[in-house]
């Protein structure tokens, strides 16, 4: 059985790299715990319950403690949205006192609203909804400052107002859910505020976000430490310290432990309380000290990478830290466009960000960045440590490599987007044998099109003899040794048949580049049209061989007669009185396109004097070098090297 689980695990490994992750001891402590969790469960019901009581209430006490949430109870849950619904549940049974015996009835008269920060999770509160029955119009998000602070914190003002708009209502505001950290750019809601809000209108406080792992720090800045005055909070311990397979926990403060059964925050059955096991190994084998040095090591990972990211050109920041986040383990950076500020509209809508992150991701892989869209600030590369460091074991040196690369790719993107409309107006001079695709989503130099010119052709042909010919040439562009990368472009692109030019360098030679396309898509277009025009030649040639041939027997007939045609008269007849045959051979020659007798090749046993095949000129002949030479700098010494001698293509 367990060769057949390495077998199912290890079976597509020719394909793709399916290797597990290095977890390192403190990750096989975490794995264990869920061994220890299913042994454990068949112990007898009151050893199982001493036991079970003991982890949950240490693995509780460690995490109020760490995180200075004093007084608070614990939820351990897999999905790390299930305790925020269990928590509305449970202020629900609170609010509504007929709801224990009445349901969802009560809800009729007073609608309850949630209330979510725009820059919140995606989805979060729709799938509060859903668990909870609720329609969607009970879920109110809340827009962000437009004005006065960040962008990506939730307005107070605006909040309290919708609040008073609801209340009258007759609706009942019933909790707000903030932000420390934001999923997008790791910006703090003003807690301190928000929370007091919630005091005036008695609603609950829930608080969730990458940021909360820094109140583990010996020193917080305020805007974070005001989160341990919410009434729940939602911690994602696993992802902070790089432990696989460990459960979210929610703490929150309740005094009825009945109503927290019913929300389903407390479970009376003892295996339900292992969850924490996985967890409570983990916080053992790291220690205080441990769990501590690794928040910290991801916050100055943040702080070394904000300080060399201001000495790169056309790399700016996408948001800047406002009052006291200057802790948020988050940093956001694009590729800027200032630097080509003149040609802004041609260049609006390209991925430069998006490339620039792939590229990192694949260059940097320890590094752990991504690719985010914002609203405000569109498309943004995110270093978030605090979520990737621990698992990926990102240490000072990763971080030395992202700048590195950064600092090389990022002279080709703006030499890159600079050169676009020189290649642009290039390929419009080839018209129309080359054809320029606007493709806004690649990032590189731009896409062309080779048309055929040839005439008399339908439409089902033509697309034939365009997707041969563009395969083709893409073909010859890719064995060229030269140092630009030509593809067939996005691998869910729109655009078909096309060639796409990757980045360049400055000093490119945009005009020799684009001839180079043309001229190698010319010669294989002319190529075809020889080998077509040759396949037409012989074919008539061929019917003209047939007819003399045919006309030549039936005139042998004549002379002969019909008795000479027997098969045993004939061949009697013939040796007693030999005849010369009148047939003659005939002889296709393909460079003239004629068809001759043999007669004068048997008689002097050589081929007339015609011109062969490889001495008739053609357009085929002009090759390209195979070492092209796109470089400007060496553009005018290389068509003086091309009229003095001519290498074979590379093919």
């Amino acid at each position: 059985i367990l060769h057949l689980v390495h077998n199912l695990i290890h079976e597509e490994e020719e394909e793709e790299d399916n290797r597990m992750q290095n977890v390192g001891e403190q990750g096989h402590m975490a794995l264990l715990g869920h061994s220890l969790a299913a042994y454990i469960s068949v112990l007898d019901r009151e050893r199982l319950r001493k036991l079970t009581t003991r982890i949950l209430s240490d693995t509780t006490l460690w995490l109020c403690r760490l995180f200075r949430y004093e007084n608070g109870s614990a939820y351990f849950h897999e999905d790390d949205r299930d305790g925020l619904v269990k928590v509305c549940r449970l202020v629900i049974n609170a609010r509504y006192e007929e709801y224990a015996s009445e349901g969802y009835a009560v809800l009729n008269f007073k609608q309850p609203v949630i209330y979510q920060s725009a820059s919140g999770r995606p989805g979060l509160g729709q799938h509060l909804c859903s668990q909870l029955g609720l329609p969607l119009s009970s879920l109110c998000t809340v827009p962000c400052n437009t004005i006065f602070g960040s962008q990506h914190q939730m307005d107070v003002a605006l909040l309290d107002k919708l609040i008073k708009e609801d209340i009258e209502a007759g609706k009942l505001p019933l909790l707000l859910i903030a932000n420390a950290g934001t999923p997008g750019a790791g910006h703090t809601d003003k807690l301190a505020r928000l929370k007091d809000l919630c005091d005036q209108y008695s609603m609950w406080f829930h608080v969730e976000g990458v940021n909360l792992a820094t109140l583990a720090l010996g020193q917080v800045t305020s805007a974070i430490m005001a989160a341990n005055r919410s009434d729940s909070m939602t911690l994602t311990p696993g992802q902070w310290l790089g432990l696989p397979a460990v459960t979210a926990v929610t703490l929150y403060r309740h005094e009825d432990p009945a109503l927290s059964l019913a929300a389903g925050l407390t479970s009376s059955q003892p295996v339900a309380k292992l969850r924490a096991l996985p967890l409570w190994l983990s916080l053992q084998y790291l220690g205080h000290n441990g769990i501590v040095q690794k928040i910290k090591h991801a916050a100055t990972l943040v702080s070394t990478t904000e300080k060399r990211f201001q000495f790169l050109i056309s790399v700016s920041l996408c948001v800047q830290q406002v009052e006291d986040e200057l802790s948020s383990p988050v940093v956001l950076f694009k590729f800027s466009q200032e630097m080509s500020a003149g040609k802004a509209n041609l260049l609006k809508g390209l991925r430069q960000s998006v490339s620039l992150g792939e590229q990192l991701v694949q260059l940097v892989p320890t590094s752990g960045v991504d690719v985010v869209e914002l609203e405000d600030e569109g498309t943004c590369v995110r270093f978030s440590p605090l979520l990737t460091a621990a698992v990926l074991g990102t240490q000072q040196d990763d971080v030395e490599a992202l700048v590195e690369k950064l600092s090389e790719l990022v002279p080709v993107m703006s030499s890159t987007m600079c050169l676009r409309q020189d290649f642009r107006e290039e390929t419009h001079r080839h018209s129309p044998s080359l054809i320029y695709m606007e493709d806004p989503s690649w990032p590189g130099l731009g896409a062309v099109r080779y048309e055929p010119q040839a005439e008399g052709m339908d439409e089902s042909r033509r697309k034939q003899e365009l997707e041969k010919i563009n395969t083709e040439l893409l073909k010859k562009l890719q064995d060229l040794d030269t140092d630009i990368i030509f593809s067939t472009g996005p691998e869910f692109g729109t655009e078909e048949d096309c060639i796409f030019v990757g980045m360049v360098t400055e000093d490119v030679d945009v005009s020799e580049l684009v001839d180079t396309i043309a001229a190698l898509g010319r010669d294989i277009e002319e190529s075809g049209r020889l080998l077509e025009n040759m396949t037409e030649v012989v074919r008539k040639g061929i019917l003209e061989a047939e007819i003399q041939l045919q006309k030549a027997n039936e005139e042998k007939l004549m002379e002969e007669g019909v008795i000479r045609q027997l098969p045993l008269v004939g061949s009697v007849l013939n040796w007693f009185s030999p005849v010369q045959s009148s047939v003659k051979g005939r002889t296709f020659n393909l460079a003239a396109g004629s068809l001759d007798s043999t007669e004068v090749t048997y008689s002097t046993k050589a081929q007339t004097g015609r011109p062969s095949l490889q001495d008739t000129p053609s357009s085929s002949s002009k090759r390209l070098p195979g070492r092209v030479s796109l470089s400007r700098t060496t553009a005018s010494s290389q068509i003086n090297n091309d009229k003095s001698s001519v290498e074979p293509v590379k093919m």
